[in-house]
Formats: structure tokens, sequence, C-alpha cells
């Protein structure tokens, strides 16, 4: 299936490893220029000499915090001036800590909106004008299963993330018809940085090791495995894509059937 977005320009955040990484080398793949930031300024100058080595596109990358304050909006502007506009926007940021509701001080909860929910907003209230002047665009937030299913220890994550859900849904509403489409998409357990970590915490929680950790985790998982980044950016991909024109205010999951519910 052609995509019809080569030639288009994509912000992905947090695009030096995990699964930002696997989006940006998804949409190089369809000729997608590139602007892309994280943390790290090794990890993102791996990514950058990837993505122009490998699939030849134009790059635009910086070292960001995206939770400081107006970094994010900052990043995403800078983006728009390089190239010119940003058809696509792929939020993503590091989950916040594992933890029950007693291990959080109300700073802790300030710091996980600050990463994971205001980034969001201020990268779109960047690249909407020009999204809504060319008449197309494309924004999709790199959420959770666990807004479907709150996911044990993750009380930060399983609230804030659920909120950017909300949002984004009330923004689909509001430029679905300026040809912009809003979606998130919600990843299981997927084999990142980010899940190793949280089997060695469960692990550590539990007194069990890490591959036990796992295997529990796995047992519940219909597929009976863990699935890779490049799957989960394939769909991401699809729905960057022009023939996802009649897709939006939509959560996807991609979790390997772990998730029960009907909805």
């Amino acid at each position: 299936m052609l995509m019809g977005i080569e030639g288009k320009v994509a912000l992905v955040a947090g695009a030096s490893k995990g699964l930002g990484r696997a989006v940006a080398r998804g949409l190089a793949a369809e000729g997608c220029d590139l602007a892309i930031c994280a943390r790290g300024q090794e990890g993102l100058n791996q990514a950058e000499d990837e993505l122009r080595g490998q699939y030849g596109r134009r790059v635009f990358r910086r070292a960001v915090d995206l939770s400081a304050k107006g970094a994010a909006h900052d990043f995403a502007t800078a983006a728009v001036e390089h190239f010119g506009r940003v058809d696509i926007l792929v939020t993503n940021a590091g989950g916040p800590p594992a933890g029950g509701f007693d291990d959080f001080s109300e700073d802790d909860w300030r710091a996980a909106v600050e990463l994971t929910l205001l980034p969001a907003q201020a990268m779109a209230r960047a690249v909407l004008p020009a999204m809504v002047e060319a008449g197309w665009g494309r924004i999709i937030n790199m959420t959770s299963v666990s807004v479907k299913q709150p996911l044990p220890a993750l009380m930060l994550s399983n609230s804030i993330r659920a909120a950017v859900v909300g949002w984004a849904k009330s923004l689909a509403d509001e430029v679905a018809a300026a040809g912009v489409t809003v979606n998130n998409v919600l990843p299981g357990w997927i084999k990142t940085e980010r899940v190793e970590q949280l089997m060695e915490h469960r692990a550590a929680a539990g007194g069990i090791t890490p591959e036990e950790a796992l295997a529990s985790v796995v047992a519940n998982i219909p597929v009976g495995r863990i699935g890779r980044p490049d799957e989960f950016a394939d769909l991401v991909v699809f729905l960057a894509s022009e023939r996802s024109a009649y897709i939006t205010g939509v959560s996807y999951l991609i979790d390997g059937g772990l998730y029960r519910g009907f909805s």
C-alpha cells in the first residue's frame, strides 16, 4: 500500500531510541524528512546519522528536555521555521517513574504533567497553523494501553496519559474540518529500554528476577510474546499517511490482545 507521504515533514519527539526511534525510521522509509529531538545528544546524533545515511532524508535535530518550560513549543517552532512546515507530529516522552499513590508528592504529580501532557499540546500549538493553512495534517500521540486498563505500580502514567487522550479527542473535533486528524496509539508491552526498566522495578518489588517478571507479563498476552518496535511504528506510519484521512479522534491499541475490554 502506498502511504502517500513522500516529501512530507514529520516531527518525532523522543526519537533517539525505543519507540520514537522506530517511528522516525518508519517515516523516513516512506520518504519523510524529519525533525527529531531527545534529551541525550549522543543517541540523537546516532539517529540523525541513520536517517541521513540509510534513508537519505533531511534531518533537523536538537537536544531538548521536553519537560522544561517552553522547550517543546520552542523546538516545534524551530522545526517549522527550518522546513517551512510540519505535516506530521508524533508526540512522545519518556514515561513518569513507576510507583503507587503513596510514593509520589505533589511535585511529582506536577512533573508528570509537565513531561507527559504539556509538551504534546505545546508542540501541537506550534505546528497546527501551518497544517490548517495547508488543509492537511496528522497528529499522533504515543500513549499507553494503561489509558484503557491501568497497569500495576504506574500511578502517574495511568493518570496523566489518560489526560492526553482526553485532550486529543477534544482537539480532533476542533480541527477535523481543516483536514487535520488527531489520533492516539496505545502500546502494550513492547521490547524497549523502558520496559526493561519496568521489569527490573517489578523484580525488585517482588523478589524475583527480571526474566521471571517478564514471563509473568507474557503469560497474560494472547499472542504469547511482547511486541517489536517496528510493529508499533507500522501503525503510526499508517495513521500518519494519506490512507488514514477518514480516521480521527481514535485510540488504537497495539498490545497483542492484552486488553480484554470491548472498547
